[in-house]
């Protein structure tokens, strides 16, 4: 779900550098991917322990949401900050990669923290796709 958003940021970030889209981009979008799929599995991975718990749907989005922000938001920082040294010095061979990365990081992190719950929800009560059951006790 996010996946789109951060490629659509990506190249986002290369026209606003004025970046040419090329070998090295590509390379920077294909593991942008594996960061933003990495965030989501991970969100989806605390809901449905939440879930397990017997918490309610709104309140393990919530929580999900709340718990998992710093940790997301310190990885991503991380990464936006490292990559800027190279994004401003590593010349023509390496600035489309860090561009593409920055502008997909940025823009899929609001979209992992925010849309992605959403549309878990919508998943959950509307499309009734993933169905939300308190999981009944073992037999003793």
């Amino acid at each position: 779900m996010a996946v789109p958003y951060g490629v659509v940021g990506a190249l986002a970030g290369l026209l606003v550098m004025q970046s040419s889209f090329g070998y090295m981009a590509f390379l920077g979008i294909i593991a942008l991917i594996g960061v933003i799929v990495s965030h989501v599995i991970v969100l989806f991975d605390f809901i449905e322990e939440k879930r397990e718990e017997g918490e309610g749907l709104q309140e393990a989005l919530l929580d999900a949401g709340i718990i998992r922000l710093r940790p997301v938001l310190i990885t991503v920082g991380a990464t936006v900050l490292a990559l800027f040294p190279l994004a401003m010095e590593g010349g023509p061979l390496w600035q489309p990669l860090c561009y593409a990365q920055i502008g997909g990081l940025i823009i899929a992190t609001v979209v992992t923290l925010v849309l992605v719950p959403v549309f878990y929800a919508i998943f959950v009560l509307d499309l009734k796709i993933v169905r939300w059951e308190k999981p009944q006790p073992a037999p003793a």
